[in-house]
């Protein structure tokens, strides 16, 4: 029988598979009606995020474990805009993770609170990457929707290119401008 630490855990886990279902609503300015979830670009932040990580000789694994977690919160506020970040004030990240976690195992709890208050805190080296990766993503998406039609993607391509720290993630985001989604086909195709 599952004590109620266990039963605090499985509902995190059905809470986040939530995240399968909130749109990165921020793409709709786009005029993209059906924008990636929150699941989807969390996933390939962790892969982008292990990467650099392993580029920039930082621990990848724990890496990819703050890219996890860095939205896990929208299941309870939502994917909101930076233009809606004006208007509505939403409880810290920190915050609402700890009311995510309060019931689950204490280990769980631990690790998951530890991953998010370190990348909120974004001083660490492992944070300044997960960081990267998620402006890194953000920018792969744009240009994949800019080649899917969507022509209003510059401003995120922009902002996304503006904010990066590492020498690494500098590097992808020029190599990402500079070739189609996908290039990588090339490699296998005659």
């Amino acid at each position: 029988m599952a004590d109620d630490s266990h039963k605090g855990t499985a509902s995190f886990i059905s809470e986040m598979g939530v995240l399968k279902r909130v749109a990165r609503t921020g793409w709709w300015f786009t005029g993209n009606k059906a924008p990636e979830s929150v699941a989807e670009h969390s996933f390939r932040v962790g892969v982008i995020g292990s990467v650099l990580a392993m580029v920039e000789s930082v621990d990848p694994a724990w890496v990819a474990l703050m890219c996890l977690f860095h939205d896990s919160q929208e299941t309870r506020v939502g994917a909101i805009p930076h233009i809606g970040r004006k208007y509505i004030k939403a409880a810290p990240n920190q915050e609402v993770t700890a009311d995510q976690v309060a019931n689950a195992h204490p280990a769980v709890r631990t690790g998951v609170q530890s991953a998010v208050d370190e990348y909120e805190a974004g001083e660490t080296p492992e944070a300044i990457v997960a960081r990267d990766a998620d402006k890194l993503e953000c920018l792969v998406q744009a240009v994949e929707y800019r080649e899917q039609a969507y022509s209003l993607t510059q401003n995120w391509i922009d902002t996304s290119l503006a904010s990066l720290k590492t020498p690494s993630a500098k590097a992808l985001a020029d190599a990402a401008l500079s070739m189609d989604s996908l290039q990588w086909q090339q490699n296998f195709l005659p």
